[in-house]
This record gives C-alpha cells, sequence and structure tokens, in this order.
C-alpha cells in the first residue's frame, strides 16, 4: 500500500539528516496518514479513506460530498470510493 492520501494527493518526501559534523544523510519525509470511515448520504453507503490530517481538517470544514467529489476529479479517488 502506497503511503499516498486519497484526498489531497500528498505524498512522502525526501531529504537529508544533517548531523552534527554535517554529514548528510538521505531520509525519508512520511505523510501523517490515517484510515477513517466516512458516510455518503448521497450514496447511502460507508467508505473507507485513507487521509492525512490536513485532509481531515478539509472535509471538516467543506463537507465529506464536496471533498470527494473534487477529489474524484482531480483522480485522487476512484470512481467507486
Amino acid at each position: 500500500m502506497s503511503k499516498v492520501c486519497e484526498i489531497t494527493g500528498k505524498r512522502a518526501m525526501f531529504g537529508n539528516n544533517v548531523s552534527f559534523s554535517i554529514n548528510k544523510t538521505r531520509r525519508r519525509f512520511n505523510v501523517n496518514l490515517s484510515k477513517k470511515r466516512f458516510y455518503l448520504p448521497e450514496e447511502d453507503r460507508w467508505v473507507v479513506l485513507k487521509v492525512s490530517a490536513k485532509a481531515l481538517k478539509i472535509i471538516n470544514k467543506r463537507g465529506i460530498s464536496a471533498v470527494i467529489k473534487e477529489a474524484r476529479a482531480q483522480g485522487f479517488v476512484k470512481k467507486s470510493a
């Protein structure tokens, strides 16, 4: 399973660990993801989405229906979800 938010499309970033002696080693900044169930009233069903903390704030603000519609238009969410 890839670590990608299904609403915002956020992915892991890459950067460097920098030690005191300024040695640089590659590292990965993962996304703060969690699986969450949402109820879609117009489809009368539950969907499980892998969403970031930022996506949860967006859903709380705009509502799940509007956010899902926008994510489908951008291609982040499959048509069945």
